[in-house]
């Protein structure tokens, strides 16, 4: 354990620090009193809105992938946080080659600059929980860290998560890299854009995530789609809790090892649709549609015990307090939220 580490006056790389995870992550490494932020995002699914406004704060707008972008990244840095990525499964099916340039070959580039740096104390790597999750609509048990990982993937997306583990793992192991996995389950919360940043093939570029979605149609009074009538099950977990998870991996995770960053509760999406519905006052009946084909993912949840005892991590937040802060703050940034889904309406109406 490291105990003595902290993120006072500690100078911090943040890659993907203007995405949704990544400037409330930001935001959090301000207040701990952070001496310097950098931000490397090619806002290829983000919004210059989301870069916090801090004298601390330099931002680099570009690919962590792009030579001329790592040749100034330095060994000056105390704590990397690797969350760009390439959003989402949807996408990466549409185009898998994209996925490959933004979501594996990033990590991989960033590791080989990253190796032989002596100032690093921790690189804390984003995964995906739903990559390492049994594909089953059965009771699901809680998927613990060190569940066995099948050969089967639902998409490109997770097979670039879970290659970026091994990357990880290898360069601890060979370069000594003081890598720490954080593998996150659903994460939702203010900050996240509908519509944010380029065109990436498909309507998941607006639609991006389930949270958001429903609580955007919600507040404009539409039906909430439920694929399957909504009985696939998901781990939702607040952005606030999920960053304090990250903060945790950096001061106290051992380099090498992985931890779940997760509520703990299965949750329907049926009753995330209900609990929305409720709360944003939408009067419109659910929409049934058929499944998802390629998601086979219907149950899911992740295990809090080893994060609760190794590295001190818990998620406070209720899904039912989550969920009114972010219809609060989807309130405010309609404006911001409208302006980004427009960019994209032309394809969209196509």
């Amino acid at each position: 354990m490291n105990e003595a580490l902290t993120l006072r006056n500690s100078t911090v790389l943040v890659t993907g620090g203007a995405g949704f995870v990544g400037s409330n992550l930001v935001l959090r490494l301000l207040a701990e009193g952070a001496a310097r932020v950098r931000i490397v995002d090619n806002l290829l699914s983000s919004d210059h809105e989301n870069i916090p406004t801090d004298a601390r704060v330099d931002v680099t707008l570009g690919s962590i992938a792009d030579d001329a972008v790592l040749h100034t990244i330095h060994d000056d840095y105390d704590f990397v946080f690797h969350l760009s990525t390439y959003h989402g499964n949807q996408s990466s099916i549409h185009d898998p080659l994209a996925d490959h340039e933004n979501n594996l070959l990033t990590t991989l580039k960033l590791c080989e600059r990253l190796k032989g740096f002596s100032r690093l104390k921790k690189v804390v790597y984003a995964g995906a929980g739903c990559a390492v999750a049994e594909k089953t609509f059965d009771d699901p048990t809680p998927t613990t860290e060190e569940a066995p990982i099948s050969l089967r993937m639902d998409s490109p997306y997770s097979i670039s998560k879970l290659a970026g583990e091994f990357y990880m793992v290898y360069y601890h192991e060979r370069h000594a890299l003081p890598t720490v996995r954080a593998r996150f389950q659903n994460v939702y919360g203010p900050r996240e854009i509908l519509g944010a940043g380029q065109w990436r093939g498909t309507p998941a570029t607006v639609w991006r995530n389930v949270t958001p979605t429903f609580v955007f149609k919600a507040l404009q009074h539409e039906a909430l789609p439920l694929e399957g009538g909504g009985d696939t099950t998901r781990d939702f977990i607040y952005v606030e809790d999920l960053v304090e998870g990250l903060v945790c991996c950096a001061l106290r995770g051992d380099a090498g090892d992985v931890y779940n960053l997760a509520s703990g509760a299965e949750i329907t999406v049926r009753e995330l649709a209900e609990r929305i519905n409720e709360i944003a006052e939408n009067p419109t009946p659910v929409e049934v549609l058929p499944r998802r084909t390629w998601d086979r993912s219907g149950r899911r949840f992740g295990s809090t015990e080893k994060a609760r005892t190794r590295i001190g991590f818990e998620a406070r937040v209720t899904h039912e307090e989550g969920l009114r802060r972010t219809i609060s703050w989807t309130r405010v940034q309609r404006p911001l939220i409208e302006r980004c889904m427009a960019t994209h309406a032309h394809r969209l109406n196509a």
